[in-house]
């Protein structure tokens, strides 16, 4: 799977800013370029667990369900 991402020079503090618009609240920094997006990628990792943690704590009787895990690419 592929994000669209938008860096911006850190006019203030140097280097980069970069945040993924398809995930409200997904921004990071780095140094130069490469490492803004590094740490995106990282950010954007962490983001899309941390829903899924959440939607799975709230299935209803999850006793009763099959829960399987699939790779997206």
């Amino acid at each position: 799977m592929k994000f669209q991402v938008v860096i911006e020079e850190d006019l203030e503090d140097g280097g980069y800013i970069v945040h993924c618009p398809a995930l409200k609240g997904c921004w990071s920094q780095g140094d130069t370029v490469e490492e803004a997006l590094g740490n995106i990628k990282e950010a954007i990792v962490g983001y899309l667990k941390t829903l899924n943690e959440r939607a799975m704590r709230g299935l209803k009787s999850a006793d009763k369900v099959l829960v399987r895990e699939v790779a997206v690419i």
